[in-house]
């Protein structure tokens, strides 16, 4: 019996957005948005991956899937795909989604051993549709150095936000290249930070 009323029964499935929105209403900043990703956002995300060399992608919070839609779309056989999804709903609309692709229900938080019980040394690049401006510091920094251990020479990490460009600052402080790409076609407009490389920081006692 469904004891949510804000919910149907699980028999019945619920538009992404409804979803979406009503995840955002219970829970408030743990939900990146108020609704899924545009298509249009979704696509920006992915734009300028070479999706000929890439062996390993990750994608971190991928809600009801328009960023995994994308990747499905243009990965290649030889690449291997790993979504991680914290909420259980989420994880269910994207198994259901998209049968062969590795969804795993965790916390993006353990990426470090999710990566190391699947043996997967480097990632070619990480999307995230993560809150992670509302995570504490601690907690970010911390993913934040797991991703650099874990990205390859070339890799990137590709963070949404629908609060253009005001955390440049933040990724800046993580990355020695951060770019930003405005997507106006979103609800609320929003964007993609592509950032690169560690930056070089300097040895206790100079600089």
């Amino acid at each position: 019996m469904n004891t949510n009323p804000a919910l149907p029964s699980a028999g019945r499935r619920v538009p992404d957005w409804w979803l979406f929105f009503n995840k955002f209403l219970r829970q408030g900043t743990e939900i990146a948005a108020l609704a899924p990703s545009s298509r249009w956002l979704a696509q920006a995300a992915v734009r300028g991956i070479d999706f000929a060399r890439a062996r390993c992608i990750v994608e971190l919070g991928a809600g009801t899937g328009p960023i995994t839609r994308q990747l499905t779309r243009q990965v290649r056989d030889d690449c291997r795909l790993l979504v991680i999804e914290r909420e259980p709903d989420f994880c269910a609309r994207l198994k259901a989604k998209f049968p062969g692709v590795e969804i795993v229900e965790a916390d993006a938080n353990d990426l470090e051993r999710l990566l190391a019980e699947r043996n997967i040394d480097k990632v070619d690049h990480v999307l995230s549709g993560l809150p992670l401006p509302s995570f504490p510091p601690e907690m970010r920094a911390r993913l934040l150095e797991v991703i650099h251990r874990c990205l390859a020479s070339e890799g990137t990490f590709r963070q949404l936000t629908h609060m253009p460009w005001v955390f440049h600052k933040m990724y800046r402080r993580s990355f020695a290249e951060v770019r930003f790409r405005l997507v106006t076609r979103n609800l609320p407009p929003g964007g993609v930070y592509v950032c690169r490389g560690a930056v070089e920081r300097c040895p206790a006692g100079r600089g």
